[in-house]
């Protein structure tokens, strides 16, 4: 065991839509300019919002999630990613104490599992007085936190700023910043949460948030807090990496983009050698690949574009006809349908390896974890073996051919269902994974692809 500084700390909020997203990435630019190495992290299992840290910093931003990976797990991704940084920034999910049941994954989890200080921030708009109850409510409910302070955000004036510092003053809560209402903070939202960065060219509000951030925000205090962070054990790194002895085919651009990272490397540790191509953009699968995966993402959002590359979908098809090891998730499952219906109700060819439909709703379907049991024996496993997953999905898939793979339970309500379908050596769901929770997983599917090369 040994002991290591990690200069850490936590932005929390108290719900959803306080600025979470956006205040964070003008931390991180700002943290950037001063001319740090700062290293981005996600509470839960948001693909989307780590790509905006990216694009905030310049470093890939990697989830911190107890359900998916477990809490050793946690600490690890959080230790090998963060050797070397000046500092890391964790954004929280939801609210500071919202999480899976029992909070499991919560901020306030993550924070205790890190040891790391929370400075919270508050939507003040429409607030006077009022905020710094809000602020000494959440700092008393779970007082073995540690809730540094807080950052006011979308305040209308001066005045309405001295309003509530005076009150946070007299409660002994520090104020780290205070940021004034401003329209042109706008991140683009759609029905997934904001829009990933692979679809535009958010730079510009980046740098007018960083420099509001700079402005109205302390940052050498942030800086402060997280340099005084306690001392964190660690376990000396053991893992190692394999050769690369095969090449697996991971489906990466604007349609299709919600990877973890640390999930993907995982997968390099086992050997495989991992080579991006777009349904979107190129008429032909890698040469010489042993293993397909097709993430989750945004096809409804570019169906007109997928339908239009026929020889890509050809190739598909015929790949998962061959036997090629293939592992679909979310956006990427209902790829494979015969059709996609967008929220207009107009239908689209896909790949058609599946013979049913997806269907964009206005309601959202699923969201939360889902605990799965394989049903039979496939790609990722024997029949009886438990994954951890997580499920967020506004559209329906429906009379899709191939048996059901898992037997699945929302871990919110112990609802049972079966979900997702097997068909020859192909595994696709609205089930998305993370491979570092999920080892056995990951092991078989790149046995499956050894097998399938040696062929």
């Amino acid at each position: 065991m040994q002991i290591k500084n990690f200069p850490r700390l936590i932005i929390a909020a108290t719900q959803s839509g306080s600025g979470k997203t956006t205040i964070t990435a003008g931390i991180l630019a700002a943290l950037k300019n001063r001319g740090l190495d700062v290293q981005p992290y996600k509470v839960g299992p948001d693909y989307i919002d780590t790509g905006w840290h990216a694009l905030a910093c310049g470093k890939i931003s990697h989830n911190l999630d107890s359900w998916l990976v477990g809490v050793d797990n946690l600490k690890k991704i959080f230790v090998d990613t963060s050797r070397g940084a000046d500092i890391s920034i964790i954004e929280g999910v939801m609210g500071l104490y919202d999480g899976g049941r029992g909070g499991i994954s919560s901020t306030a989890e993550i924070s205790k599992i890190l040891d790391a200080p929370i400075v919270l921030i508050i939507d003040a708009k429409s607030m006077g007085t009022s905020a710094a109850a809000v602020a000494l409510g959440f700092k008393e409910f779970d007082k073995s936190i540690n809730l540094a302070g807080v950052i006011l955000n979308r305040l209308g004036s001066d005045s309405h700023k001295k309003i509530i510092v005076d009150a946070l003053n007299e409660l002994g809560i520090k104020c780290f910043g205070a940021i004034k209402r401003n329209d042109e903070f706008f991140l683009p939202e759609r029905h997934l949460g904001l829009v990933p960065t692979a679809e535009n060219n958010s730079g510009g509000v980046i740098k007018k948030i960083c420099a509001a951030v700079e402005n109205q925000v302390d940052i050498d205090a942030l800086i402060n807090l997280a340099k005084n962070s306690a001392p964190f054990k660690i376990i000396p790194n053991s893992s190692f990496l394999n050769p690369n002895c095969l090449s697996i085919a991971v489906a990466r651009d604007e349609a299709f983009n919600f990877y973890y990272d640390a999930s993907l490397q995982e997968l390099k540790n086992l050997g495989a050698k991992i080579v991006y191509f777009s349904p979107l953009h190129d008429e032909h699968l890698p040469e010489g690949i042993s293993g397909l995966i097709i993430g989750g993402g945004f096809p409804e959002m570019f169906a007109a574009r997928l339908e239009q590359n026929k020889k890509i979908r050809a190739e598909i098809f015929h790949a998962v006809e061959n036997n090629l090891p293939t592992f679909a998730e979310c956006g990427g499952f209902m790829y494979l349908m015969k059709n996609l219906v967008d929220f207009d109700g107009k239908s689209f060819e896909m790949c058609g390896v599946l013979d049913g439909v997806a269907t964009m709703t206005n309601k959202l379907q699923t969201v939360g974890y889902v605990a799965a049991e394989i049903l039979s024996d496939c790609v990722l496993g024997a029949a009886g073996e438990k994954i951890r997953a997580h499920e967020f999905h506004f559209s329906t898939a429906e009379n899709f051919s191939g048996e059901k793979i898992f037997k699945c339970t929302r871990m919110r309500t112990n609802k049972e269902y079966f979900a997702g379908a097997v068909k020859k050596n192909l595994v696709a769901s609205y089930l998305h994974i993370h491979f570092i929770g999920c080892p056995n997983v990951a092991k078989n599917f790149i046995n499956a692809c050894k097998n399938f090369s040696s062929k």
